[in-house]
């Protein structure tokens, strides 16, 4: 692994190219509609034709991995729950018995647990990836840097090699989610440190806090924010260093690691964009390759969509995590790869094309 002058990891993610793109707008507004009028399904199937630089995409094996750990800030009740439920979550994904299972399941799409730094022992089970970097999870950042150098550099290895993994399996689409108590606050503080936002105006209420709790949760960031002491934007790694949490940076390097082998990306919220927002401090061109499926109720949200020039496909008010409003968003990246393959075009129906965007009949 090796870093440049400037401490970003060197990926090899080359900026898409648009010589296809001609071919795609002509094969999308010759199908038997107004043109524009599948709107940002038109828009989707356009983006994915250029991923993969064809007419005729596909999406087999959807592949979405749940980045799990634990974060030193939990001890100190930052969030509505205790910590306790990370592991106790991770449990519920392996069984089964999670939002993003039933998501997974009713859409045929693959689904991993890694543990990133869970302070739970699993054992060896089915769809569990052992990844710890650290049994206990990262150290509390009020006091200390979240992890060390050399922790943030084996979290992105790791994410990027188990990405690779699936890609080089057959996966031309992968999804990310999270599970970490606390999680909220880290990506909080990492929205605010690379794009410069206020960071009263990048915390929200996470699992569930009151205002009281919201008032304590923004103080308490503040006073981490001060330790820290940087001045926004910082640089990717140092941030990731002080309020990262295991589970991000793995994502992070999972990003990388499959947009350098040409493969979709389609980012859930609040914590996968904070993830991301890393990602392309490292490899700006991964923007290229993502599709940004939800926009969260997590304030801080907007900052992150801003700074990444992007739109997302879905508004439902969404805060869970996990990846769900990613598994929501995956029938839309299919029906717009159907619309594109499978939908007749005007020659092909024998329907008569008009000026103004129109049909009818011959």
């Amino acid at each position: 692994m090796t870093w440049d002058k400037e401490q970003k990891m060197i990926f090899t993610i080359p900026p898409l190219s648009r010589a296809l793109d001609p071919e795609l707008r002509r094969k999308i507004d010759n199908k038997t509609k107004p043109s524009g009028s599948l709107g940002q399904i038109e828009c989707l199937a356009l983006k994915i034709g250029r991923i993969q630089q064809t007419l005729t995409p596909e999406l087999s094996t959807p592949r979405f991995i749940v980045f799990a750990a634990d974060h030193g800030i939990s001890a100190i009740g930052i969030s509505a729950v205790s910590r306790d439920v990370t592991w106790q979550m991770v449990e519920n994904f392996l069984s089964g018995g999670a939002a993003i299972n039933v998501f997974a399941r009713m859409n045929g799409i693959d689904l991993t647990i890694v543990d990133a730094g869970v302070a739970h022992d699993f054992g060896k089970r089915a769809n569990l990836i052992d990844a710890k970097i650290n049994p206990s999870g990262t150290r509390n950042y009020l006091e200390e840097p979240a992890m060390t150098p050399d922790e943030c550099d084996t979290a992105l290895e790791k994410g990027a090699e188990i990405a690779r993994g699936f890609v080089k399996a057959g996966a031309r689409f992968m999804g990310f989610g999270e599970m970490g108590i606390g999680n909220t606050a880290s990506a909080s503080l990492i929205t605010h440190c690379l794009t410069g936002a206020p960071l009263d105006e990048c915390v929200g209420r996470g699992a569930g806090l009151d205002d009281a709790g919201l008032a304590r949760k923004r103080a308490l960031l503040s006073k981490a924010a001060q330790r820290a002491n940087l001045s926004p934007p910082a640089d990717v790694k140092t941030v990731l260093c002080e309020f990262g949490g295991f589970e991000i940076a793995m994502m992070a390097g999972a990003m990388l690691g499959a947009a350098e082998l040409g493969t979709a990306l389609l980012i859930d919220g609040f914590i996968a964009t904070s993830a991301l927002l890393a990602a392309s401090r490292i490899a700006p061109a991964i923007r290229d390759y993502c599709i940004f499926a939800h926009h969260s109720a997590e304030p801080g949200h907007c900052a992150q969509l801003d700074a990444l020039g992007a739109e997302a496909l879905l508004d439902l008010n969404l805060r869970l995590g996990e990846g769900t409003g990613a598994a929501l968003a995956w029938p839309l990246a299919r029906a717009a790869v159907a619309m594109l393959n499978d939908m007749a075009s005007f020659e092909s129906a024998g329907v008569e094309k008009v000026e103004n965007d129109g049909y009818r009949a011959p």
